[in-house]
């Protein structure tokens, strides 16, 4: 859930800008040409006395508010509630994909509903119990067809949905 959400904060930086990203962060954030407005800080920072940047960090443990920690020489830090909190502890819903698995198959369409959030071909071959080797085939068809993007982070690749795959498995079908 984490990674999903910098993921999409992410894609908002690089289609928006910076400005929309902290504008739609929270509504208790907003942002003008030249502050960052925190609705309930008791004390006001200057950018001086705060240091350079500002780490984000997503949280599933914040509730609906935000937390912040300013401790020079360490950019001040915003910790946010993840977009999709509130669901993280339901039971994912089964949803109608027949009609899309006889378009693309079984296994592509299993992996495209488990990337809900950005996965590496081993925890996509480990949730789903497709082979390491058969879940990479796929999910290079996939990437071929502009379904899903592939992302490093560090040792690993991260395959995510694109907004095509989202608009697919949006589309009404057989229930």
């Amino acid at each position: 859930m984490l990674d999903a959400d910098v993921f999409h904060r992410a894609r908002q930086v690089a289609e928006h800008g910076a400005g929309h990203l902290l504008a739609h962060l929270h509504p208790s954030v907003s942002w003008t040409e030249d502050a960052l407005r925190l609705a309930r800080r008791q004390r006001p920072l200057s950018r001086t006395a705060a240091g350079p940047g500002l780490l984000l960090i997503p949280s599933v443990f914040t509730g609906p508010d935000l937390f912040t920690r300013v401790a020079p020489p360490d950019p001040p830090q915003l910790a946010y509630p993840a977009r999709g909190t509130g669901t993280l502890w339901r039971p994912r819903p089964v949803t109608g994909t027949a009609a899309l698995a006889a378009v693309l198959g079984r296994s592509r369409t299993l992996l495209l509903t488990e990337l809900e959030a950005p996965a590496s071909t081993t925890e996509l071959a480990r949730r789903t119990g497709l082979s390491p080797a058969g879940v990479s085939r796929c999910l290079t068809a996939l990437r071929d067809a502009g379904l899903v993007s592939a992302h490093r982070a560090g040792h690993s690749v991260l395959y995510a949905r694109t907004a095509a795959a989202e608009s697919l498995l949006a589309a009404p079908g057989e229930q």
